[in-house]
């Protein structure tokens, strides 16, 4: 049987998942944790269960090459040819990739040159390209970028208020990002509502731990939060999202901290973390899930306000922009389980026309409008590696 495997790199680590050809299904899914770290694991997970194992991950070749093992003892594969198509989800393509594309050795050199808009991403999952290169030579692998559905933007929203020569001479402009989760949860909200996608106006909140809202208009990226790199637009888990710049040289001035130790704290000492001074993660600000009192519980209740309200300004605008709304779809984490955000997001739509259906939002049901609901909200749990695997057959021209 013929298989597609969607590899999702993070920094020090992959996800992956096992799809068979041509129906789709997902027969294994899992990750090789901490490679080039001590305490490194592998996890793979077969027909509900979960085996995990700690096992030394020095580097991307041995990670590729504990799945391929893996995948054998349970199974999943009896020859490593049954794989005939490997997709990766890279963070960063800039201007030079405006689509999903079969890598080659100049492509992947581009993805490593490319570091510069995402150094933690680029080069980690251009590595774990090469390792697939190496131990499956002959396969055909895709790369699937992050930023390639935003680039339909129009210069009005990418570019940046700053000297154009910034621009011509290092690409200084907003690339945004979530692009292959916001593409999938688009295409699944028009299929919900039974309208073609390229007649409608959508607002995707991709809300996890990196949080963006993307408006989606005639089937196309129209605008998105997040900016040059993932930090800029909402509040999110630790990350500032949009922060005043002089404010960050008075800062830097007052604590003494040099341009990487001001990024390092807009990128994992604030947020939601930065805000309440408990912890990165909605759940443990939710007043409904913790039981917290005084300061703690001041402070957590405003990490959520200031969460929310940025949300509601980015939909307003694009509302606005778009010159109307048809529908809201929440996903990721935040985005599919806090219905009390979703909650409040919808109520600021109201005098749109949109009518919240209490219950069903409670219920984490996929429509949580009213049936005469002018806007439709949504709930649709984002699935990135079957547009991976679906750009693998697309662009690889598999059969």
């Amino acid at each position: 049987m013929k298989k597609i495997l969607a590899i999702n790199s993070g920094s020090s680590s992959f996800k992956f998942k096992l799809f068979t050809f041509p129906d789709e299904k997902v027969i294994s899914e899992g990750m090789a944790d901490r490679v080039g770290l001590n305490g490194s694991t592998f996890t793979i997970k077969v027909k509900g269960e979960k085996h995990q194992e700690k096992v030394d991950i020095p580097d991307s070749e041995t990670a590729v090459t504990i799945l391929l093992e893996n995948l054998k003892k349970y199974d999943l594969i009896d020859d490593p040819k049954e794989i005939i198509g490997i997709g990766h989800r890279i963070v960063a393509g800039g201007e030079e990739f405006k689509d999903s594309t079969l890598i080659d050795e100049k492509s992947l050199q581009k993805i490593y040159d490319l570091k510069q808009y995402a150094p933690l991403h680029n080069t980690a999952e251009a590595d774990v390209i090469k390792a697939f290169m190496k131990v499956l030579p002959g396969v055909p692998e895709v790369a699937v970028f992050d930023t390639s559905f935003h680039q339909t933007l129009d210069p009005v929203h990418y570019l940046y208020s700053l000297p154009y020569k910034y621009y011509e001479k290092y690409g200084a402009r907003k690339y945004g990002a979530h692009g292959t989760s916001v593409r999938y949860v688009s295409q699944k909200a028009a299929e919900i509502m039974k309208r073609d996608l390229k007649d409608l106006k959508l607002i995707v909140c991709h809300l996890g731990s990196g949080a963006s809202v993307t408006a989606v208009k005639d089937g196309k990226s129209f605008d998105t939060s997040m900016g040059f790199s993932p930090m800029a637009g909402i509040t999110m888990s630790s990350r500032s999202g949009d922060v005043d710049p002089s404010l960050l040289a008075f800062v830097m001035k007052k604590e003494n901290l040099d341009a990487d130790q001001m990024l390092k704290v807009l990128n994992n000492e604030s947020g939601l973390l930065g805000i309440s001074g408990i912890s990165p993660d909605m759940r443990d600000l939710r007043g409904d899930m913790t039981k917290l009192e005084g300061e703690k519980k001041k402070r957590a209740d405003l990490a959520r306000n200031i969460f929310i309200n940025r949300i509601i300004r980015y939909v307003g605008a694009y509302t606005l922009e778009m010159g109307g709304l048809d529908g809201i779809a929440f996903t990721a984490g935040v985005g599919e389980h806090d219905f009390g955000v979703r909650e409040r997001v919808m109520t600021s739509l109201k005098l749109l026309g949109l009518k919240p259906d209490l219950a069903a939002n409670k219920e984490n049901a996929t429509i949580i409008t009213k049936p005469d609901s002018a806007i439709v909200g949504m709930v649709i749990p984002t699935n990135e590696e079957l547009m991976i695997e679906r750009d693998v057959v697309r662009v690889a021209g598999l059969k």
